[in-house]
């Protein structure tokens, strides 16, 4: 089993080394599992204007790749430009797609040429059929290490539902089907510039979604959710990880 797990977005070296610590036991502790480290190093579609957004992507990469020297642990980020993967790309071990920049051909292309493996988020707007033409993009660079990551489906302007059909449907085009239990957690009818959510929901949709066939899970974490600069209250405590992963394997 694969987890994607870290804190929402970077918020500074010691957080982002408490949570490494971490996963690194939950690695130890169990067999068969494996642990990816992301962060972001910018928000860069938040609601708000005065919202935090990260160190930025120089920075914010040289960070993630402490990490990784420190404690060993594969490392990935979501890119918003082609540029940026072409100029980064190749300094993670796993180069993701954010959802809404899911169908956009250059982006896709430089992932596909970086080598690395490719994670794309399925936008809330596409049904989970039309993401073959977005596997076909990356592949068409000969990079056939393409995963795919459910995250919800917009349900009218203002709800988020999770269809875990499409979790048998994405599997028609990687062996690697992902979970994104924590945005799946998102309530997208908040008017106070922030998306709000319900971290409760969490477990739920990562066992409904290992039952559906899902093989690997993106659990965003932080020890002080509450207090996190991003995506707060659909992330999940840093205590409660252990006894999630528990659950799952």
């Amino acid at each position: 089993m694969k987890i994607i797990a870290g804190p929402c977005v970077i918020e500074s070296e010691k957080l982002l080394r408490e949570v490494a610590q971490e996963l690194v036991r939950i690695r130890a502790t169990y067999d068969d599992l494996e642990v990816y480290f992301k962060a972001s190093f910018d928000k860069a579609n938040r609601t708000s204007l005065s919202s935090f957004r990260g160190p930025g992507i120089e920075q914010g990469v040289a960070m993630l790749e402490n990490i990784r020297e420190e404690f060993g642990l594969p490392i990935t980020t979501d890119f918003h430009t082609a540029e940026q993967i072409v100029e980064y790309g190749h300094r993670v071990d796993i180069v993701q797609i954010p959802a809404f920049l899911c169908r956009q051909t250059d982006m896709l292309i430089a992932a596909g040429n970086t080598g690395k493996i490719v994670n794309i988020k399925k936008a809330q707007f596409l049904n989970a059929e039309k993401m073959k033409f977005v596997v076909d993009k990356v592949k068409s660079t000969g990079n056939q290490k393409v995963w795919l990551t459910e995250r919800g489906t917009l349900y009218g302007p203002r709800e988020l539902v999770v269809d875990f059909r499409n979790i048998q449907k994405l599997s028609a085009w990687t062996d690697h089907v992902v979970m994104d239990c924590t945005h799946a957690a998102q309530e997208t009818h908040g008017n106070n510039g922030k998306t709000d959510g319900n971290r409760a929901y969490v477990p739920y949709f990562a066992q409904t979604a290992k039952l559906w066939g899902a093989n690997a899970y993106f659990l965003e974490t932080h020890p002080n959710p509450d207090q996190g600069l991003s995506d707060g209250p659909n992330m999940l405590a840093l205590s409660d990880l252990d006894a999630l992963v528990k659950s799952l394997l």
